[in-house]
């Protein structure tokens, strides 16, 4: 047994852990006399309704699944601290920065964005990065991605924007037409295009790639100043991807290599980590860039606003059961703790909803209170009552209406001074649209000054490996698309687009 990893090795150790017979029973705690036998008239006879064993057996198998998420089915997750190494009080009063040395425990799921649950770990896509500190004020969640922007700037857009990273309706099959008109009728999803098919597209792992909160957040300090921020999880395992030949072949050799990766990892010790850092803008600021500090396909200037440590997050246990733990995790953007509020970013204002509601419909109006999600540090309590699956006292025999003259849970000071901090928002009410605003200069610094000739070289030949599968109108849109981020782009697109071409005739 010595030659296998952990992961493969898993039965065995939970066989050795068990120091005595376990008797199975059924799901109301009834011992059970057999498992091999179905009750029935006779041994060739019709199995009896009064079998309650098998009734019970196949009612709950009936309902064993769950639908899985929408969007980032496919995921790993794991447990562990973050310690806080800098202070920051002077920008932000959540507790969990309270002081340096502070240890919050965490969960951490990571994920792919378009595939289904069963899908490959290794395909070009960005990746989820999502975690749960469970803090002194209750929960607060990052979910961010790996990538620090994202393809679009208005969440009118994300359904559609997501219908085409899935299946095609009528031939269930990926569609690159589908994934080409959208990306290349909305000129804002060209920076994110031009990370996702750069190398850092297919990271080798979950381990090996940086996590960002991507939307711009508020911060309130103790004094109720306010200023905005960005949050990046910063890898300490270095950067580290995968050669496109070597991603196809995982897909179909080892389609789950970063689930087993990081379990392996963190199963022998070799505890992942990761470097939190914050970028801070003030009010000031925020009105004098000339961009919008909002938009979620820009980036702000590290030059201008650079990188503050403020802590080191590390995964060290992984999930003793899969669907408890990974599958039952709920990571919304709304759950924030005091200090930490939303900015007017429009994308985070619309998953401050969806996420939450998703999680309702997905595992229940109650998921708050499965062990994974509920803030299992501080005492919930609220006017909230009842619901299916129910798994508290229910607050026992306390008021359930505010106010009230019966000793029932009164608003928290704190959090009032923090939350009323000032954030002056005017302009007329209108749909706005959004579609031209600067979606290139960004863009051409990516291509020009972060990725260098070999870089550039391998992020052509993924597009041109992609677009090649679309219709030739598409081909010639997205080619004009790219060639406003840098003519030469647009010239080498176009040229593989014509060898291929021509290869084929």
């Amino acid at each position: 047994m010595s030659s296998r990893n952990p992961a493969e090795n898993q039965l065995n150790a939970y066989k050795e852990a068990q120091k005595e017979k376990v008797t199975a029973t059924a799901s109301h705690g009834a011992p059970v006399g057999t498992k091999t036998a179905t009750q029935t008239a006779g041994p060739r006879g019709p199995v009896l309704l009064q079998d309650v064993h098998l009734i019970d057996e196949l009612a709950h198998f009936d309902r064993e699944r769950i639908p899985e998420r929408v969007v980032h089915a496919k995921g790993a997750g794991a447990f562990g601290y973050f310690e806080v190494t800098n202070d920051i009080t002077q920008y932000c009063a959540a507790k969990l920065f309270e002081k340096v040395g502070k240890k919050t425990p965490l969960a951490v799921r990571f994920s792919t964005v378009g595939g289904e649950s069963g899908s490959a770990d290794t395909v070009r896509d960005p990746r989820g990065f999502a975690v749960k500190f469970y803090t002194d004020d209750g929960v607060w969640d990052m979910v961010g991605n790996n990538t620090p922007i994202f393809f679009i700037r208005d969440p009118i857009m994300f359904p559609s924007f997501i219908h085409t990273q899935k299946r095609n309706p009528a031939t269930h099959l990926k569609d690159p037409d589908m994934f080409w008109d959208f990306i290349s009728l909305r000129p804002e999803t060209t920076h994110q295009t031009l990370f996702l098919f750069s190398d850092r597209g297919l990271p080798d792992g979950y381990r090996f790639m940086n996590g960002y909160g991507s939307h711009t957040y508020k911060l309130v300090n103790a004094d109720g100043k306010p200023v905005y921020c960005k949050f990046h999880f910063k890898t300490d395992q270095g950067i580290k991807n995968m050669e496109t030949s070597r991603a196809d072949d995982l897909s179909g050799s080892d389609p789950d290599y970063s689930i087993r990766d990081l379990y392996n990892a963190i199963a022998k010790k070799d505890f992942p980590s990761w470097t939190l850092k914050i970028q801070v803008m003030t009010f000031e600021q925020a009105e004098k860039v000339p961009y919008n500090p909002f938009d979620l396909t820009k980036v702000w200037p590290q030059s201008e606003f650079p990188l503050i440590p403020v802590g080191r997050m590390v995964l060290d246990r992984n999930p003793s059961n899969y669907f408890a733990e990974v599958e039952q995790a709920a990571f919304a953007p709304s759950h924030l703790v005091p200090g930490i509020e939303p900015s007017p970013d429009k994308m985070l204002q619309a998953r401050l909803f969806a996420y939450a509601d998703t999680h309702r419909h997905r595992v229940g109006a109650n998921y708050l209170m499965l062990p994974v999600n509920c803030p299992y540090r501080v005492a919930t309590r609220n006017y909230q009552r009842d619901g299916p699956m129910n798994s508290t006292d229910n607050q026992a025999g306390a008021p359930n209406y505010f106010p009230n003259s019966f000793s029932g849970p009164q608003p928290c000071p704190f959090a009032h001074k923090l939350q009323n901090s000032p954030l002056k928002v005017s302009g007329d009410v209108n749909r706005y649209e959004t579609v031209d605003d600067d979606n290139f200069s960004q863009s051409t610094v990516f291509y020009r000054r972060v990725l260098d000739d070999a870089g550039r070289k391998r992020l052509e030949t993924n597009i041109v490996n992609h677009l090649r599968n679309a219709s030739p109108f598409l081909q010639e849109r997205a080619v004009k698309n790219f060639a406003m981020v840098d003519a030469d782009l647009g010239r080498h697109l176009s040229e593989g687009l014509k060898l291929h071409r021509t290869a084929n005739l």
